[in-house]
């Protein structure tokens, strides 16, 4: 495994972090706790020490899946978790309604009030079992609140030694710049995969020049760039992936014809095409590390092979030739 500095901070994070949204059971179609653990515990041992996580991810239960993994092994691993979504508390931006692992029916509010911070950092750290986190991470921007009372809250976790450091999810470069204004932000955490590339355009070069670290999400495009989701698979009403535009026949198979032009630089290297995906993300400039989910053991194996080697210049160049001729989905 490959590790790299967390920004301006002194949080060291591997460069292939285990995600658990998956693990929470939310829009993934129900949860596998047994497996969940298991996979947690394999990437600890494979170097994957990095774990990001949310409240909002199973509303709580993946939070606990990964206190329980990481039982009597704190000192082995960095915690990212973060604030912000609250279906717990009325109150800020109205982001949308869903259903909660029983199927009642839960509304989730964007919420970065300072005071929403500090109650919210309180129960992620009772959760997981631990004293502080090593990123506590803004998971949403809030338009009803002003960044300055955010950092306002954020500041205050650091000032009380709950989190090492702080960051930010699905930021603009413009509300980085003006949360740092206000305090230290050490990541941003955008969506970025061969097939969502709009971050190249503004936050990857954006955090590059003032050494923020950037963490992306969605490096498998929630599994899509595995070659795994043949045209044959479909997905529970349950599962998110099922409404998800790439996920449509006519744009999976364009993805699948798109993979097999890979596919003999990744047998080159003796990689499937999911380590090829996550290593394409590693070599980008400005990126410090990829966030890739799993349930089970040998998913977990499998994503860690995403790092350790590189793939070559000229071929990065091929792969970019094809994903222009690519181009977005279709509707």
């Amino acid at each position: 495994m490959e590790y790299a500095k967390l920004g301006s901070s002194d949080v060291e994070v591997s460069r292939v972090m285990f995600g658990a949204w998956a693990v929470g059971g939310w829009l993934w179609g129900g949860t596998d706790d047994e497996g969940s653990v298991a996979a947690i515990r394999k990437g600890i041992d494979l170097g994957m020490t990095t774990i990001d996580t949310a409240p909002v991810y199973g509303f709580g239960h993946s939070e606990r899946i990964v206190g329980q993994a990481i039982a009597g092994r704190r000192d082995e691993v960095i915690i990212a978790t973060k604030c912000g979504l609250r279906w717990d508390r009325e109150g800020g931006d109205h982001f949308f309604d869903s259903t909660d692992l029983e199927g009642r029916p839960v509304s989730t509010y964007r919420n970065l009030r300072a005071d929403s911070i500090l109650e919210e950092i309180d129960r992620s750290l009772e959760r997981l079992g631990v004293d502080y986190v090593d990123l506590y991470q803004c998971h949403w921007p809030d338009p009803t609140t002003p960044l300055s009372e955010t950092m306002e809250g954020l500041n205050k976790v650091l000032e009380e030694g709950k989190a090492r450091a702080v960051g930010v999810s699905n930021f603009t470069e413009e509300m980085i710049e003006e949360a740092g204004r206000y305090g230290p932000v050490a990541s941003d955490q955008p969506l970025y995969n061969m097939l969502d590339r709009d971050a190249e355009r503004d936050v990857l070069p954006f955090c590059a020049e003032r050494d923020v670290a950037v963490i992306v999400y969605s490096p498998l495009h929630q599994g899509l760039l595995t070659g795994k989701v043949t045209m044959e698979r479909t997905f529970p009403e349950s599962d998110q992936r099922s409404d998800k535009v790439w996920f449509h026949p006519q744009n999976r198979k364009r993805v699948l014809d798109f993979l097999e032009k890979v596919t003999p630089i990744a047998e080159g290297h003796g990689k499937t095409l999911a380590q090829v995906a996550i290593n394409w993300c590693l070599c980008q400039h400005g990126l410090t590390a990829a966030i890739v989910g799993a349930r089970r053991p040998e998913q977990v194996e499998e994503n860690a092979g995403g790092a350790g080697w590189r793939l070559s210049e000229g071929e990065l160049a091929q792969i970019r030739g094809w994903l222009d001729d690519l181009a977005g989905p279709t509707k």
